[in-house]
């Protein structure tokens, strides 16, 4: 049975009620992008997601004059925003507003208590909208989405609004997901994922959000109830239609599926063993990215309107990361 938009909602509303940590990973994560994706984004001047905002916020302010205005998009509990507020305040910035937008209430409330506790209050505002229906009102110099896209069912409406949002000094970034609907994987990694999968260890195949043992691996569809990875697939062919890249950091395919919450906590990071084999996995995706055995599912990609900049050499890499359905 599809559900209903209306259902969805709620049931996506609901979820994130009960979830005060949102963006917690277990440790096996930290050690794969420690190891992996923080080399990768050191190249470009930051360390981590949180350093990927920072760096881009530093420059919408620099460039722009006057109170510069930042677009949040699924702020969510708004702990991106109160650190990205921190921040720039530490590095001498000022002048700045963050509009967080989100639809649940619940999660404004844990925004507001946290913005308090670490004075930065004076640098966000809470706009409560459904960004697959939002209507904006503002310039923006940047707009940010920290793993929201892939919840959003009306991407050609949501990116028409950031377009006519953004001026040419402005930046539209996100750290986000860019595989297969639901969080499934294509065809051509699951011909690969299966038969790791039947060789490996037991203990890692324990399912932490479904609380059983997968003896086979199940392609989950993850939007079946609400919005989790709806349109993911599509997200990156429109943004490429739609935007100019600054930069574009594609990377991850079958180690997600370890390292994430569903199976990650099976891994000990104190155990050779298990790292060793999430290096292997590791080893598994780049080669296939090398051939072109399969795509990334992830990436960071700082972008602009077409037209502004002269050059833009990351829209090829993101086109080589492109996996279109068909």
């Amino acid at each position: 049975m599809t559900l209903n938009y209306e259902k969805r909602v709620k049931n996506e509303t609901s979820r994130f009620d009960q979830v005060e940590e949102v963006n917690e990973l277990p440790p096996i994560f930290h050690y794969w992008s420690n190891r992996y994706l923080r080399p990768k984004l050191e190249e470009y001047g930051f360390s981590h997601p949180d350093g990927f905002f920072a760096f881009y916020a530093k420059k919408a302010l620099k460039a722009q004059q006057g109170k510069v205005r930042i677009l949040s998009i699924g702020s969510g509990n708004c702990d991106t925003e109160v650190r990205l507020a921190k921040t720039l305040n530490g590095e001498g910035f000022d002048d700045f507003i963050i509009d967080c937008m989100d639809i649940n209430q619940t999660m404004f409330a844990r925004g507001l208590k946290l913005a308090e506790a670490e004075g930065v209050c004076q640098h966000l505002q809470f706009l409560q909208a459904d960004f697959n229906r939002w209507q904006n009102e503002y310039s923006y110099g940047l707009i940010m989405a920290n793993q929201s896209l892939h919840h959003v069912m009306a991407l050609e409406h949501l990116f028409t609004q950031i377009q006519q949002a953004m001026t040419a000094d402005s930046y539209f970034i996100t750290s986000d997901m860019i595989g297969r609907n639901g969080h499934k994987r294509w065809p051509e990694a699951l011909k690969v994922l299966k038969p790791i999968w039947r060789d490996m260890p037991g203990r890692y195949s324990y399912n932490h959000v479904f609380k059983r043992t997968e003896k086979r691996y199940i392609n989950h569809d993850c939007s079946t109830e609400a919005f989790e990875g709806i349109r993911a697939q599509d997200i990156l062919p429109l943004l490429v239609e739609r935007f100019d890249f600054e930069l574009c950091i594609p990377f991850a395919n079958l180690v997600t599926v370890f390292i994430d919450r569903t199976f990650g906590s099976n891994f000990d990071i104190n155990n050779p063993e298990d790292l060793a084999f999430i290096d292997a996995i590791h080893s598994i995706d780049e080669e296939a990215f090398k051939n072109g055995t399969f795509k990334p599912t992830q990436m960071l990609a700082a972008m602009r309107l077409k037209g502004v900049m002269s050059k833009h050499p990351h829209t090829d890499v993101a086109k080589r990361a492109l996996r279109y359905p068909d």
